[in-house]
């Protein structure tokens, strides 16, 4: 044992001596290198590194892919917004210069060949005048620049000052039920019910006609464009059919069968579906453009007749008009989640939504009365006393860039 640990210690002695001699001759050279080359710098980073991982997480770290991108590259956390064709309506806002405006809200009473002008802060009627033969409905320009009182009856338009509300002027065009302009503002659609066909009219330089398409099937009414506005899809009250208009080549395009006794059209938020209202089925139909079917029937109440998308556009406002009351359609269940009953009984027919879309306007066919509702609560606001057959009222000035027409469609 004594002489094992003395040749171990002899061993190790020696060992360091080696190891010591070893050690100051490398780091001569070294120092010697550094005075003599400027590569020795490089060198000596590199010895006193410490060693590089062979692991395959340490590889794929240092793998070019890996890197980080630069920052203008970089991938946002935001997704696209959902495409919504009221976009421009969501605000709740009115434009200016029409902000300066007074608010009113304009109403046709269809029997008595008349207009009745309420304001809306007070819900009484500001003014009154005569009109012509059969006002259906008030249509704001696409440009929002005038209003349009169509006279079926007269076969004209009574065009209204958008600042006095006063007429300043006619138009002299067949049996307008209703008006309507293209998306792109560069058509007007005079809905000629009584003939059986819509025209195409170029309403910036004289209403002259540039186009029409035969609807052959009685009752064509009411109409909604698709979200590019390359066609619409109109609703024939007296034949169950709901027809499809192309409004570049000015044709017919297609239609679909649904029964009963189709009224007013809205196109869904994203653009997808129509839904019309049918009085006669007592709901609304859900139908798709491009199969050209119904998909789905929603039951409203009875005398299902007009329609108004909600200001948040999650929900859709149908007014049953034999049954006196308003029901909800949410847009994302495709189903009635609430109704709103005139307490006595009513007959609201077209809505109009005020612009912050707290209050909902709807005339009452047969009770000239217009009625007024609290959107959030569904309570009756008021009644306000009109003329006879109150129809197509429209709440001006109001929200988005352009009209559509009818009795206030925006986008």
């Amino acid at each position: 044992m004594k002489i094992f640990r003395t040749s171990n210690s002899r061993t190790r002695a020696l060992a360091r001596g080696v190891q010591g001699r070893v050690f100051r001759t490398f780091f001569a050279a070294v120092f010697a290198f550094g005075i003599l080359s400027p590569a020795a710098v490089v060198f000596a980073v590199v010895w006193t590194a410490p060693p590089i991982s062979t692991s395959v997480a340490a590889t794929q770290d240092i793998l070019p892919e890996r890197l980080l991108p630069a920052p203008d590259v970089q991938p946002t956390s935001l997704p696209d917004p959902a495409f919504n064709v009221y976009a421009n309506t969501l605000s709740g806002t009115v434009p200016c210069p029409l902000c300066e405006l007074p608010p009113r809200v304009y109403v046709p009473n269809s029997r008595a060949g008349t207009v009745d002008i309420i304001d809306p802060a007070t819900f009484r009627v500001v003014d009154h005048y005569r009109v012509g033969f059969i006002p259906h409905h008030i249509a704001p320009a696409w440009d929002m620049s005038a209003l349009y009182v169509d006279n079926e009856g007269s076969s004209s338009l009574t065009v209204l000052d958008i600042h006095t509300g006063h007429p300043t002027g006619q138009v002299s065009i067949p049996f307008p039920y209703n008006i309507y302009f293209t998306p792109d503002g560069t058509k007007a659609v005079d809905v000629v019910e009584r003939l059986q066909r819509v025209e195409f009219r170029d309403w910036r330089n004289g209403w002259k006609l540039m186009g029409a398409v035969s609807i052959p099937w009685p009752g064509a009414d009411h109409l909604d464009f698709s979200a590019d506005g390359s066609y619409f899809m109109i609703s024939t009250e007296y034949s169950g059919m709901v027809a499809k208009v192309d409004t570049v080549n000015m044709k017919l395009a297609g239609y679909v069968h649904v029964g009963g006794l189709p009224i007013d059209v809205k196109v869904s938020p994203d653009g997808s579906l129509f839904y019309v209202t049918n009085q006669g089925r007592m709901g609304v139909s859900v139908i798709d453009p491009v199969s050209m079917r119904e998909v789905q029937f929603i039951p409203t109440g009875r005398g299902a007749h007009g329609l108004q998308v909600s200001r948040d556009t999650k929900s859709l406002y149908v007014s049953n008009r034999l049954e006196g009351s308003v029901s909800v359609i949410d847009f994302a269940r495709r189903s009635v989640v609430a109704k709103w009953v005139i307490a006595g009984g009513g007959s609201p027919d077209m809505l109009q939504l005020s612009p912050d879309g707290t209050q909902l306007w709807a005339s009452g066919r047969y009770h000239a009365t217009v009625y007024v509702f609290d959107t959030k609560t569904g309570n009756l606001l008021a009644r306000i006393p009109v003329g006879a057959e109150d129809h197509g009222l429209t709440y001006f000035p109001n929200v988005g860039q352009h009209s559509l027409g009818h009795n206030g469609v925006y986008r």
